[in-house]
């Protein structure tokens, strides 16, 4: 018999790949009564993470066929959850990271007086538009979490700054637990026209808010001119499903033989071509971790990251947007066999793979503790 319930938030596919490792060792303990919510943020994007974890939802708001703004978002999710966590009645709410799925579903979980486990707490850029809203979304998380989940002693601190001395626990990323149940798969065919196992190529993702309009024109200018002096070098570039961020790259990127423009990719696939790679080109927080995690050079596109922990073995470079600046960098890694192998080694960061058993156990220890109390 189940004798503690826990709920699970996601709206966006990397909340679904951090999160799944997690809910996969709650499941496994028959302690646990497990509820998956959907906020539909990304739903399409999320369904073949879940499927390939195995993970069914229990219930999907279906947010993003009626709301597309900031202020829609939250308080549609404000909404739905307040009716859903009525229903359950979970004793622990997780959240992970800083997106408006992950915020709005801490304050519903708040104003209900349920206590709230946030993964992947503690990040800060110290710039409250920079990453927006991302930023802002996890300091005020941080306020009102009951668990606190930071990936690294950078992020611990930056939770002791914010005058938070409770409830912390250093757990790694999860990331690099879902990393670990991506079987090794080699000679797989994946994308037409690319063999990922002997050509060169560059894998790029972008979608931040901030980069949308000049930023993403800048970009892919600079990926462009890099390309054109490299014909040799390849280009994945898996596009996001926000026309803000589809429409510029198609029409600057989307003539030319050796850069493929596809869908959005299944996680399994993804992780192989990521493992592959030449070089990393992202604005992505979760394609960071990957990629210093698996021994890939990063180059950063923006002018600063919550995650500084990848410049600690040399693996990562911010380039921001300037198209100049990408080319150069891009250029450099290529000429440069030094720095190239420097910034191929693997990093340990963001743990070992055992984060969700430290998440599991802090937060069984807790409601076995304080269950009476709540």
């Amino acid at each position: 018999m189940n004798k503690y319930s826990v709920l699970f938030l996601i709206g966006t596919r990397p909340e679904a790949i951090k999160l799944a490792p997690v809910i996969l060792a709650f499941k496994k303990s028959n302690l646990f009564s497990v509820k998956i919510v959907l906020s539909g943020q990304h739903d399409e994007m999320i369904r073949p993470v879940m499927d390939f974890f195995n993970l069914k939802e229990d219930a999907n708001f279906n947010i993003i066929k009626t709301t597309n703004t900031l202020e829609e978002i939250t308080s549609k999710i404000l909404k739905d959850l307040n009716i859903y966590i009525g229903k359950v009645k979970p004793n622990m709410v997780f959240v992970q990271g800083d997106t408006n799925t992950a915020f709005s579903g801490a304050l519903s979980a708040f104003f209900n007086k349920v206590p709230i486990a946030h993964v992947e707490a503690g990040l800060r850029t110290n710039n409250i538009y920079s990453p927006f809203p991302e930023e802002a979304n996890r300091r005020m998380i941080s306020q009102i979490a009951t668990l606190h989940f930071p990936p690294t002693k950078t992020s611990y601190n930056n939770l002791l700054k914010s005058g938070i001395n409770k409830n912390i626990y250093i757990s790694g990323n999860t990331v690099v637990d879902a990393l670990s149940l991506v079987p090794n798969i080699k000679n797989k065919k994946i994308i037409n026209g690319i063999d990922i196992n002997t050509d060169k190529y560059i894998l790029t993702t972008i979608h931040r808010r901030e980069n949308w309009g000049a930023p993403i024109e800048n970009i892919a200018k600079g990926i462009l001119n890099f390309l054109d002096k490299n014909k040799n070098v390849k280009l994945i570039l898996p596009l996001h499903k926000n026309p803000l961020v589809r429409k510029p790259i198609r029409k600057i990127l989307g003539h030319y033989e050796n850069i493929f423009l596809v869908e959005t990719i299944p996680y399994i696939d993804f992780i192989l071509i990521l493992k592959n790679a030449l070089i990393i080109l992202t604005d992505s927080g979760g394609v960071q971790e990957e990629a210093v995690t698996l021994g890939k050079p990063l180059l950063i596109l923006r002018d600063c990251t919550e995650r500084p922990e990848v410049f600690e073995g040399g693996n990562a470079s911010l380039v921001g947007t300037d198209p100049d600046k990408i080319e150069k960098e891009l250029s450099s890694l290529i000429k440069d066999n030094k720095r190239y192998q420097i910034m191929s080694q693997k990093s340990k960061a963001f743990g070992d793979g055992d984060s969700s058993k430290v998440i599991f156990e802090k937060t069984l220890s807790f409601l076995e503790e304080n269950l009476n109390l709540l």
